[in-house]
């Protein structure tokens, strides 16, 4: 199943954002001015919650934290998507696959704290079967969680000058999405299962945030990748997506070399068959040619009428090249991530 861009590439036009600016207008519509990228978190997102009311039913907050280790995988959730909060904890151990945590969906949102730009405020998630808490702390961000049968304690250190990826994507002046995509952050801390816990392996283990703030369509299809380690003495950190970026000149594609992030303004062509799942994944395109081969597929399906999701999030590794423009081709192998596939209707 090969799933190119509605356009065969992006113009790499997008512009580069290096100051500050708002997500919104006083009308609470698009700014044009935030549309663009950034190597850090430069857009201020609090419009969304505060303009809400006259856009009911279409924002969308979350915090996704992907955290791979060499013993198991942890993935938490805190989101807010104006009728109902949405959340999840989810361990899995790697030696036996067995699964811990618990998933929540609270109707009307309650229980639930976001703040309105990203780092300006603890998250909290508070629900039946499982407690969250995440906090930006000295040199880092912590993550905590609870549920019946597991916990964690983790610190996604943020090393000095490390780079992340920040994307303004218009469908339209009141439907658009600023994502942060932050790979490739060395993670420490403990985790906990079935009562016994498990350090996390220094130098092997990495932290990928997924942070979102927009107001979206009802019905949405996306594509995403990321894999952090190291390879050939290098910190490699992989993003990439699709579908949902598609005709609207934004990408949210890029590689980060200790460090440093190279973005790629080209939509990707990505290959694969979730119908032979373990088959490898092919994701292509702008200098980058990536290989994901996979080791357990997550399935996750919700269906609660107006709200539904079908997503399969595969778990393994990504190896191949990437050739920034002018500079010298990076080879990269073993990064430990995921490539996912989603259908929304929210």
């Amino acid at each position: 199943m090969k799933h190119p861009p509605s356009t065969p590439s992006t113009p790499p036009t997008l512009p580069e954002l290096t100051e500050r600016v708002p997500l919104t207008r006083p009308d609470g519509r698009l700014n044009a001015g935030a549309v663009g990228w950034a190597r850090g978190p430069l857009v201020d997102t609090d419009g969304i919650a505060r303009d809400g009311r006259r856009f009911f039913g279409r924002n969308k907050r979350w915090e996704y934290w992907g955290v791979v280790t060499p013993t198991h995988l942890i993935g938490v959730t805190v989101s807010s998507i104006d009728y109902a909060a949405v959340h999840e904890v989810w361990v899995l151990d790697r030696a036996t696959e067995r699964t811990y945590g618990a998933a929540a969906t609270v109707v009307p949102a309650r229980g639930v704290q976001l703040p309105g730009t990203l780092g300006a405020g603890p998250v909290r998630a508070r629900a039946k079967g499982l407690d969250v808490a995440i906090d930006e702390v000295p040199g880092g961000t912590r993550l905590r969680a609870r549920t019946a049968d597991a916990s964690f304690d983790v610190v996604a250190e943020l090393p000095a000058g490390h780079e992340r990826l920040a994307v303004v994507v218009p469908w339209s002046d009141t439907r658009f999405q600023y994502t942060v995509k932050d790979v490739a952050r060395p993670a420490r801390g403990t985790v906990t299962t079935a009562g016994q816990t498990h350090e996390l392996a220094d130098g092997e283990s990495w932290a990928v945030l997924d942070h979102g703030r927009g107001r979206w369509p009802y019905d949405v299809r996306w594509n995403w990748g990321a894999g952090s380690g190291r390879s050939g003495g290098r910190t490699i950190g992989l993003q990439v997506g699709g579908r949902w970026t598609d005709g609207t000149g934004s990408t949210e594609n890029a590689v980060v070399v200790d460090g440093r992030l190279h973005f790629i303004p080209t939509a990707l062509v990505w290959d694969y068959d979730l119908a032979d799942w373990r088959r490898p994944w092919r994701v292509t395109g702008g200098g980058l040619d990536a290989t994901f081969t996979p080791f357990y597929d997550k399935v996750t399906r919700t269906n609660l009428g107006l709200l539904s999701s079908a997503t399969d999030q595969c778990f393994g590794r990504w190896s191949g090249t990437f050739a920034p423009p002018g500079g010298e081709q990076v080879a990269f192998e073993g990064l430990t991530g995921w490539a996912e596939e989603v259908h929304n209707r929210w």
